[in-house]
């Protein structure tokens, strides 16, 4: 069995962080490894706290992953914290980890911003040159290329400038558009491809991001090439928001396991 190694934060409702990386990972077919960077107590009507690991225990938890199970993937989701960020980065060179999808979690729903800027300039050093691809979404994708984006033509310009200055392929998450969910990959030669797809009208997203990044991860390390690991994982995502899950008192997650059959699933005895 093929693994995938998610580095991120924790989501007790379920529907976002680990446990949608740990849900996402099992629905596409690999082991999830998994390294926190931080304990949140948060669900589907926002963050209440955050106690994040510190430098020397997320090193450890990935020396542990990356010498025993190694990853056929990584998918790093966010962390705002600059010791953090320089862990993540010298464990993933030292181990010359493959198939890295970076979640450049910049960004709230609300357009709060989550990180701060002495992170933000750290990522962008240390993290971002060592992705295979990133997967920001608009307003990420603006303060990563400075460019205010207001069409497909500018999220491909976009696009290009943040693949030229971190030497990555770079897939533009459209999600924010009102009528679709289409997203374009500049690839890391330059050539520029879209994907397209319906957007399903379903208000639960929460977790969205972390899915998509997972799934990605997901078909990478099964050795799907970047172009048909993106387009398996945005099928799967739009199956598991057509589920139509309907779960907490805010914007709630999706049905990571919609595709999930068998005997134990379908609850047969």
């Amino acid at each position: 069995m093929k693994t995938a190694l998610t580095i991120a934060g924790t989501d007790p409702s379920g529907g976002a962080g680990i446990q949608a990386d740990i849900k996402t990972m099992t629905a596409n077919g690999v082991f999830a490894l998994t390294a926190v960077t931080a304990l949140v107590a948060q669900n589907t009507t926002g963050v209440k706290s955050i106690q994040e690991s510190t430098p020397e225990f997320l090193a450890q938890q990935l020396d542990c992953v990356f010498t025993d199970i190694f990853p056929d993937a990584v998918k790093t989701g966010m962390v705002a914290s600059v010791p953090l960020i320089e862990v993540i980065a010298d464990k993933l060179a030292q181990y010359q980890a493959k198939n890295i999808v970076v979640d450049p979690v910049m960004v709230a729903t609300s357009g709060d911003r989550l990180i701060s800027e002495d992170a933000l300039e750290t990522l962008k050093r240390r993290l971002l040159p060592l992705a295979t691809v990133l997967t920001p979404n608009v307003p990420e994708a603006e303060i990563l290329s400075g460019r205010e984006i207001r069409t497909y033509d500018d999220m491909v310009l976009a696009g290009k400038e943040i693949r030229e200055q971190f030497g990555c392929a770079v897939l533009c998450k459209g999600g924010h558009n009102v009528h679709d969910a289409n997203d374009v990959l500049i690839d890391r030669d330059g050539s520029v491809c879209f994907f397209t797809s319906e957007r399903v009208d379903n208000p639960n997203t929460h977790g969205t991001g972390c899915t998509l990044s997972s799934a990605i991860a997901s078909n990478l390390a099964k050795g799907y090439s970047l172009e048909d690991s993106i387009q398996r994982a945005k099928q799967y995502i739009f199956g598991a928001l057509s589920a139509m899950l309907d779960l907490g008192k805010g914007s709630g997650p999706m049905d990571h396991m919609w595709d999930l059959r068998g005997r134990f699933a379908g609850g047969e005895v």
